[in-house]
């Protein structure tokens, strides 16, 4: 299906263009992961979700796509939180990692082609650092090397701001043995306590931006075709993985830089001081994780998007509509006549194929994710009208309505749970007791567990293929 073209908005070109792989059908992708010293939070799960989708698109469309996501194993917050804890920062490490793997699954991300980690990579990163020095880029002072900014005249394309304006922008740690205020740092020397290896410099452990272009080097080569991540990590991390990348290959470093917006919470920019901050654990506890997808994706990814608990529950109501569909269509179908489509039953699947034409269209136009979800819902709409206990819709035809929804959510990563997983084992109990009492023409039996199954967030229908069922 990679006939349609898919336009992304590059932050480099500041413009949509044509996605055009370097290899035709291929497609190399990094995306900036976590730190692993705690839970992520909202605000992660938002370009891990993204940029998910978007490794599900392509591959939807037909790419192969080599897909890196890495982890940040060491730094200053690791190893703080590792002394405060009193286990080493490996330790930590294999303990949040896991804990990463434990929500993304949750949330529906599926794990990347390659999960580098920085420790694991240690001598790729002393290597590009080493040609870094060799090339003039970079410079060694007592163990410490510092990439000199000024010396890459493209430095700020990324960020579109020219060196001066950064520097006046930025807040700049003082630090005497840089060159520059601007510079940064690729290798940091051992301090006591700290976790070190060796180098050519001394003792010691890489800066952070450094990881990034060392492992997407080392997984997926020197020119990549898409990096992605949080708009926050435009300046200064993408702006130096840029810079450190291509004034080590002499090449551009990635063809397309896909980023996300910021996640707000109550309609403010959420911080630890303002006591607004959610983990992806935390907010788990009180809404599924299917929710907090379909939450993420229901907003265009460069908006920004408020997160808050009406809006929450406005979500879980959405995703509910579309489940509620699934299972009417899957109880219709049941008892549904094994025919030929008629006329006006072919004219209905004619429409189905527009809407995954339309849902394609919007997903080609930069992944706009919240379109392609109204697409979703209007093919709901129409199959609710159409499809009915009194139409007698063809069981192939209704077949078609729930394999479209399916595949369409799929590409989203949604729509996971299964028809046995959408009721609840107490509810479907219920079902069954009531079956028997209106059996039995107990007729009071049975509205007591209409009642029963309405307090548990359920309507009941009777109908002639028997009862219908709906989340309320």
């Amino acid at each position: 299906m990679i006939d349609t073209k898919l336009y992304l908005y590059n932050t480099l070109t500041r413009k949509k263009q044509e996605f055009i792989p370097i290899e035709p059908g291929k497609v190399k992708m990094y995306s900036c992961g976590p730190t692993v010293y705690n839970f992520f939070h909202i605000g992660n799960a938002r370009p891990f979700i993204l940029f998910d989708t978007l490794r599900r698109y392509l591959e939807y469309k037909g790419y192969t796509v080599t897909f890196v996501q890495n982890f940040t194993d060491i730094d200053d917050k690791m190893i703080n939180k590792a002394n405060e804890l009193g286990i080493s920062v490996k330790e930590l490490a294999d303990q949040y990692i896991a804990e990463y793997f434990t929500d993304a699954k949750g949330l529906g991300i599926r794990p990347a082609s390659v999960h580098p980690r920085a420790t694991e990579n240690i001598d790729a990163i002393i290597e590009i650092i080493q040609t870094l020095v060799d090339n003039g880029y970079a410079y060694n002072v007592n163990g410490d090397v510092y990439y000199s900014t000024k010396k890459f005249d493209q430095y700020g394309k990324l960020s579109h701001q020219p060196l001066e304006e950064l520097e006046s922008g930025a807040r700049i740690d003082v630090n005497e043995d840089k060159k520059d205020p601007m510079d940064f740092a690729l290798w940091k020397k051992q301090k006591p306590g700290e976790p070190a290896w060796e180098s050519p410099w001394g003792m010691g452990r890489p800066g952070w931006h450094i990881e990034c272009s060392a492992m997407a080097n080392t997984y997926l080569g020197k020119t990549i075709d898409i990096h992605s991540g949080g708009q926050d990590l435009i300046f200064p991390h993408h702006e130096n993985e840029i810079a450190q990348s291509e004034a080590a290959n002499h090449c551009v470093f990635a063809n397309y830089w896909v980023h996300n917006g910021y996640i707000n919470v109550d309609n403010r920019k959420m911080s630890k001081s303002l006591g607004n901050f959610f983990t992806v654990r935390d907010v788990a506890k009180e809404f599924d994780y299917e929710v907090i997808r379909f939450f993420m994706l229901s907003a265009h990814y460069r908006s920004p998007i408020n997160f808050s608990k009406d809006l929450m529950e406005a979500a879980k109501s959405s995703l509910e509509r579309i489940y509620n569909c699934l299972d009417a269509m899957t109880f219709f179908a049941k008892n549904a006549p094994a025919r030929e489509a008629s006329k006006d039953e072919q004219d209905f699947l004619q429409k189905l194929k527009g809407y995954k034409n339309k849902f394609i269209s919007a997903m080609d136009d930069d992944l706009n994710t919240a379109d392609a979800i109204s697409v979703i819902f209007e093919i709901v709409a129409d199959a609710n009208k159409t499809i009915t206990a009194e139409s007698q819709t063809a069981q192939s035809v209704i077949h078609s309505v729930i394999s479209l929804i399916r595949e369409l959510g799929g590409v989203l990563g949604l729509l996971t749970r299964s028809e046995e997983q959408s009721i609840p084992a107490e509810v479907q109990a219920l079902l069954d007791q009531r079956a028997d009492a209106r059996k039995a023409k107990n007729w009071a039996e049975s509205d007591k567990i209409r009642e029963q199954l309405k307090d548990l967030g359920y309507a009941v229908k009777d109908t002639p293929q028997g009862q219908q069922l709906t989340q309320i």
